[in-house]
C-alpha cells in the first residue's frame, strides 16, 4: 500500500469518528483501561502525545489489546520518536508543528504524518511535502472556525483536524465545515479523571460527546397503510385533531412534518421511524459499534458524494428504522 492510499484510509477512519481525543498517559499500566474506556464510549482511536514518558509503552499496549483501535502518536517532534511510535504500533503521527525533516522521514518509511499547522504558508510547505491532511493547531486560540475558512479556503485539496481549545459545545460547529475531518481536544479524556482511575467518567464523557456530535433527533413516524384512501383517511383524522395539516405527495400522504401515511405497506410491518443526524456517516460507524448493522443497499447520496439515508437492518417495536441527514 502506498502512503498516499494510507493516508487516504486515515482520513476515512478519522472522518467516521469525528473526535480524536488527545492523552497524556502517565501511568504506562492503565493502557488497557483507558482504551477499553474509549471504546466502551464509543471512541475507538486515540492520540497517545509523547509529552509523558513512556508514550510508546501506552501505544503498544493499547493496541496489542486491541488491534483494530485507531491508536496514533502526538508531539512527534523527531525521527526518533516517530520510529519508536510506528514500533510499537501506531497508525500515524501527529506534530503540533510543521518540520519538513520528520515529515519526510515518516513519509519514505510509510508513517502517515499529520504536522501542525495554521498558516497559508504552511498550508503551502505541507502540500509541497505531498500531504493533503494536516492538524489545525492551536484553533481557537488562531481564531476558530472564521480564521480556519479565510485562511483554507483556496486550498482545496487540504482537509484537517482542529485542536486546541476544541469542545463539546464547540465541536459541531467546526464539523459542519466540509473541510474539517475529525476534531482533536483533551476534554474527553481529562487529567482529573485519568489521576483518579474514573474509567466508568471517561466512558460517560465519550458517550455525551459522541451523542452530541451525532444529534439524534426524532423526525417523524411512518405507517404502513394497504391503499391511498386508507393513507388519506389517516392523515385526515391526524388534521382534525390535532392540527397536523395533510399534504399528499406521490408515494405517501403526510400530516404535518410528524406522520407518513404510506399509501402502500413499505419498510417494517407496520412501518418506520425516521430519525436526523448530523452526520449518516458517523452514524452508520457509531451504531455498527453499538451493535446495529445498516442495510448498504438502502444508502442513498447526495450530489457531493454525501450519504443522506440509511436504513438499519433491525426493526424496532415492527417499525423499520431509518437515519436522515439533518437540514
Amino acid at each position: 500500500m502506498t502512503i498516499k492510499q494510507k493516508l487516504d484510509n486515515l482520513v476515512e477512519e478519522l472522518g467516521n469518528v469525528g473526535i480524536v481525543p488527545v492523552i497524556k498517559l502517565d501511568k504506562v499500566e492503565n493502557a488497557k483501561q483507558l482504551a477499553k474506556a474509549l471504546r466502551d464510549g464509543g471512541i475507538n482511536c486515540a492520540e497517545v502525545t509523547f509529552r509523558a514518558k513512556g508514550a510508546d509503552q501506552v501505544i503498544k499496549a493499547m493496541t496489542e489489546a486491541y488491534p483494530d483501535m485507531l491508536v496514533g502518536a502526538g508531539t512527534v517532534l523527531t525521527c526518533e520518536q516517530a520510529d519508536a511510535a510506528y514500533k510499537a504500533g501506531a497508525k500515524f503521527c501527529v506534530a503540533p508543528g510543521l518540520n519538513p525533516k520528520v515529515v519526510k522521514h515518516c513519509l519514505d518509511k510509510g508513517i502517515p504524518f499529520a504536522p501542525g499547522l495554521s498558516s497559508a504558508s504552511e498550508i503551502e510547505q505541507a502540500l509541497e511535502l505531498g500531504l493533503d491532511f494536516a492538524k489545525f493547531f492551536p484553533a481557537e486560540q488562531a481564531g476558530g472556525l472564521p480564521y480556519i475558512k479565510s485562511v483554507c479556503g483556496p486550498y482545496t485539496t487540504m482537509r484537517f483536524m482542529p485542536t486546541g481549545g476544541v469542545t463539546a459545545d464547540n465541536l459541531n460547529t467546526y464539523l459542519a465545515y466540509d473541510k474539517i475531518v475529525c476534531c482533536g481536544g483533551s476534554w474527553i479524556v481529562p487529567s482529573k479523571l485519568l489521576e483518579a482511575e474514573d474509567w466508568a467518567g471517561i466512558t460517560a464523557l465519550c458517550r455525551e460527546a459522541i451523542d452530541k456530535m451525532l444529534g439524534f433527533k426524532m423526525v417523524h413516524v411512518g405507517i404502513n397503510c394497504a391503499n391511498p384512501e386508507e393513507a388519506e383517511s389517516v392523515a385526515d383524522k391526524f388534521d382534525a385533531a390535532f392540527g397536523f395539516t395533510k399534504k399528499v405527495g406521490n408515494s405517501s400522504v403526510f400530516a404535518s412534518t410528524y406522520v407518513e401515511c404510506m399509501k402502500s405497506p413499505f419498510k417494517g410491518d407496520m412501518g418506520h421511524i425516521a430519525v436526523s443526524t448530523n452526520s449518516v456517516k458517523r452514524a452508520v460507524y457509531q451504531l455498527k459499534m453499538r451493535g446495529f448493522e445498516a442495510d448498504e443497499s438502502s444508502f442513498k447520496y447526495d450530489k457531493a458524494g454525501n450519504m443522506t439515508v440509511a436504513y438499519l437492518k433491525d426493526s424496532f417495536g415492527g417499525f423499520a428504522v431509518h437515519l436522515v441527514q439533518a437540514k
